[in-house]
This record gives C-alpha cells, sequence and structure tokens, in this order.
C-alpha cells in the first residue's frame, strides 16, 4: 500500500485539478453564452431530437471570436460566436452546422467527458512516473521527455473520441435525413476556416486531418450500405 501512494496521490491531484478545470469552464459558459435562436438552425436540431428520442437538443452561442464547438459536461452543445458568424457571412451553411452540432452530441452520448477525466488522471500518473525513470538516466531532460510521451499519448486518445463522434454524427444525420454531404463538405472546408493543424504532423494533433475524417465517414457509409438491412 505504501508503494502504491504516491500513485495514489498523482491520480487523486490530477482529478482534482480535471475537476477544477471543468468547473471554470462550466462557469465561463455559463456567464459567456446566450441560447440559439436562428429558427433554421433550431429545425434542423428538432429533427436531430427526433432521431434520438428526446424532447430537444440545447445548444447555445459562446461568445468567443474562434472557430469552434464544444460539448459541456451536463449535455449543452455550444457553437462560438466565430463559428455561427461564418454560418450567418454564408461561409458554412445550415447543415454543415447541424453536422457540428450532431458530433458534438456524439461527445455527450458517448460519455468522452467522463472518460477524458479518467484520461487526463492517468496520463498525469504516467507523466510523473516516467519523469521519475527518466531522470535517472537524462538528468534535466526527464521531465520535458515524460511530458512529450504523454502529449502523444494524449494526443491519440483525443483522435481516437473525433472519429468516435464522427462516426456518432454521420449515423445521426443519416437517420435524421440529412445525410452525409454537409459532414464531408464542412470537413472540406474546416482548415481554411480555422487554420487546423499548423503544419505539425498527424501524430502530434488532438483532431485527425480532415482528409482522414472524410475517409472514416466514407468508409462507414460503404459499409452501411453493404449490410443486409442498409
Amino acid at each position: 500500500m505504501t508503494k502504491l501512494l504516491p500513485i495514489l496521490l498523482i491520480l487523486g491531484y490530477g482529478l482534482i485539478m480535471y475537476l477544477f478545470s471543468a468547473w471554470r469552464t462550466s462557469r465561463e459558459l455559463d456567464e459567456r453564452s446566450t441560447p440559439l435562436a436562428d429558427a433554421r438552425l433550431k429545425a434542423l436540431t428538432e429533427r436531430m431530437a427526433q432521431a434520438i428520442g428526446i424532447d430537444r437538443v440545447m445548444v447555445h452561442i459562446y461568445e468567443i471570436d474562434p472557430v469552434n464547438g464544444l460539448a459541456a459536461p451536463d449535455g449543452r452543445i455550444f457553437i462560438t460566436r466565430g463559428f455561427y458568424n461564418k454560418y450567418r457571412a454564408g461561409e458554412v451553411s445550415a447543415e454543415e452546422m447541424a453536422s457540428v452540432i450532431a458530433h458534438e452530441l456524439g461527445h455527450v452520448a458517448l460519455g468522452h467527458t467522463r472518460k477524458r477525466m479518467i484520461d487526463f488522471s492517468g496520463t498525469n500518473a504516467i507523466r510523473m512516473a516516467l519523469a521519475t525513470v527518466f531522470n535517472r538516466f537524462l538528468p534535466g531532460l526527464g521531465v520535458i521527455v515524460a511530458n512529450l510521451l504523454t502529449t502523444l499519448l494524449m494526443a491519440r486518445l483525443s483522435r481516437d473520441d473525433e472519429y468516435e463522434a464522427d462516426a456518432y454524427a454521420s449515423a445521426l444525420l443519416v437517420k435524421a435525413g440529412i445525410g452525409l454531404e454537409p459532414q464531408k463538405s464542412l470537413f472540406r472546408k474546416l482548415e481554411g476556416l480555422v487554420g487546423m493543424g499548423g503544419g505539425a504532423p498527424a501524430w502530434m494533433l488532438s483532431h485527425p486531418k480532415s482528409e482522414e475524417r472524410i475517409r472514416a465517414i466514407e468508409e462507414n457509409e460503404a459499409r452501411w450500405k453493404r449490410a443486409p438491412d442498409g
């Protein structure tokens, strides 16, 4: 038990830090967001809500400029003002925005918020353990190496979550009668909208490359069409 105590303390510290970060994010979202009032988008979210058997999809506008969408731990979906402005300017269609909302619903439905809490705590413990080991052989560099390795691990876990949320969104968009073309067309233009990637290698990114996400969507589409009940 004594040998496990440092690991338990690290896990506990990671959990506390994650919960604090989640609380701070939730408070910021409460203070800087308003309910979505766009009639066209609300009509599409109502179709998605009907498809998954819920009363409504709670979507809010988060008053920040970057182009992004996110899901809160309580199930609310947020579209940033910057993203919404792209829609209002005609750079993004209503159906493409619906695909973003469907993706964030996937994160909620698949429990990714809870999973990230576990991942964060676990990788924090791994980081500390690796730093201790590497410092014996690379004094002064052990922490840097440990941080790099755990950053790569977290990026990989995050990319897996994104693929899962994309697949959920695809299924929902099909069931709601919106189809998959808006999801694919958004990814074709997404890097131009947000400058995603910045030239970093794919294995360093927390989100997969757009072309890889489109390929995965098309593979799912082909598999569903081959299914006996497709």
